[in-house]
């Protein structure tokens, strides 16, 4: 395998720059750059010097052993000062050695998964990790990252496996007599494990929305005060504001961080019968789009029409322009502030108890791969529960989930995914 190398640190000026080796020749590189190395897990400062001799750097070296580096392989890193001179004579040093060359997008990690240090879980939660931007973001991606998937995985295939032998055991002594009936037991840990997939299962939508995203629309008549309350919110003019009714045509969005979950607010054209045909091209999209959203924040004008789109059970439903409301209703002012921070808590309250709802998986294709896991499981819970003379067929089943949930983690079916996933990575990761 080729030892590679990367700046595992942003490029630009920094105080700091990591440049990351690994493969079956990275300790060797490293000490035709820094000479003796320090022992492993333990950093000493060296002087770097290029073929010539010249010196290119002082800098921290850090030495991991195989089998215990973030690659499973000899890994070295160089801490050395960040100048993008000081980083590219680094580098042009390292390409000039026989048998290194620069990493791929994502190669370390692949790597990782190739020797075993991560599953494809922890792969997919190291991703989210690099991409996170709001705390509900950050603690999600570390609980995948920390295999907790894995684990999961790890124990619902240990109950079919050992369901699936307990079938075996009986097709193999099928003419004679066993001692112990298996049927109670077998039945037990398929009840488990299906029960413990659905929770997972139904966790997921939740999971997705925290990594990708909430929706929140904001939805009403022209001229009731959207725009406004959109510009508010964002703190800057996101959106065109103006005393003319159907400003807005298009659906506007701002991405804002609410008590650490990640939400786009969505500022929609206003509801109306319009003859104007680039109007009513804007209030189908904005229909279709508060449709989709998780949350729609109904802003109602003085005549408290809504038009083309009726609130469900959850939605807000609130007076717009509260600077002009004497009637004490619920109502907000995105000119003034007045109501937005109630308005704001109570976005907040819902989407943290839809967030509430997310377990590990993260993804649709984890989802996809707990579902086949499920009616494998549901079709050998069938078969059972005719006798013990469909056992061989249920047998198959079981090892049909278990198939299913080793694709979860990457034991079989990875390549399928693995462009897909490294193709986000940065170079030095």
């Amino acid at each position: 395998m080729d030892t590679i190398f990367a700046l595992a640190t942003a490029r630009g000026k920094a105080g700091v720059a990591v440049i990351r080796i690994s493969g079956p020749q990275a300790l060797t590189a490293a000490r035709a750059l820094a000479g003796d190395l320090p022992s492993a897990r333990r950093a000493g400062l060296r002087r770097l010097v290029d073929s010539q001799g010249d010196v290119l750097d002082s800098a921290l070296v850090l030495r991991f052993e195989e089998g215990a580096s973030f690659t499973g392989e000899d890994v070295v890193e160089l801490h050395c000062h960040g100048s993008p001179a000081t980083v590219t004579a680094l580098l042009r040093t390292l390409g000039e050695m026989d048998g290194l060359r620069m990493a791929e997008p994502g190669e370390f990690t692949r790597r990782a998964l190739e020797n075993g240090v991560l599953d494809l879980a922890q792969v997919e939660g190291l991703g989210d990790l690099l991409e996170a931007e709001t705390e509900a973001q950050r603690r999600q991606a570390l609980r995948v990252l920390s295999g907790a998937l894995g684990e999961k995985a790890e124990g619902w295939r240990s109950a079919l496996i050992r369901a699936a032998a307990l079938l075996e055991a009986v097709i193999d002594f099928a003419d004679e007599d066993v001692p112990v009936d298996v049927t109670p037991e077998v039945a037990g840990l398929l009840q488990g494990v299906a029960r413990s997939l659905d929770a997972e299962i139904a966790g997921v939508a939740a999971a997705e929305r925290i990594r990708e995203g909430f929706e929140v629309a904001i939805v009403g008549p022209p001229n009731a005060g959207k725009s406004t309350l959109l510009n508010h919110l964002a703190r800057r003019e996101a959106a065109i504001t103006s005393e003319h009714a159907g400003t807005t045509r298009d659906v506007i969005e701002v991405r804002m961080d609410l008590n650490g979950l990640p939400v786009t607010i969505l500022d929609t054209a206003g509801l109306r019968d319009s003859a104007d045909a680039v109007e009513t091209i804007g209030i189908e999209r904005a229909i279709a789009r508060a449709r989709s959203a998780d949350l729609r924040v109904f802003l109602l004008d003085e005549a408290g029409r809504i038009e083309g789109l009726d609130p469900a059970p959850e939605d807000i439903v609130v007076r717009g322009k509260a600077d002009l409301v004497r009637d004490g209703q619920f109502a907000v002012s995105g000119k003034t502030g007045q109501g937005v921070g109630d308005l704001v808590a109570r976005i907040t309250a819902f989407l943290e108890t839809r967030a509430a709802r997310a377990e590990t998986a993260t993804r649709e294709r984890h989802r996809m791969a707990m579902l086949r896991a499920g009616e494998s499981i549901a079709e050998a819970q069938n078969r059972l529960s005719l006798g013990m003379d469909a056992a061989e067929l249920a047998a198959e089943d079981l090892h049909r989930a278990i198939r299913a949930l080793d694709s979860l983690v990457g034991r079989v079916d990875v390549e399928q995914v693995l462009d897909e996933i490294f193709a986000r990575f940065c170079l030095g990761k």
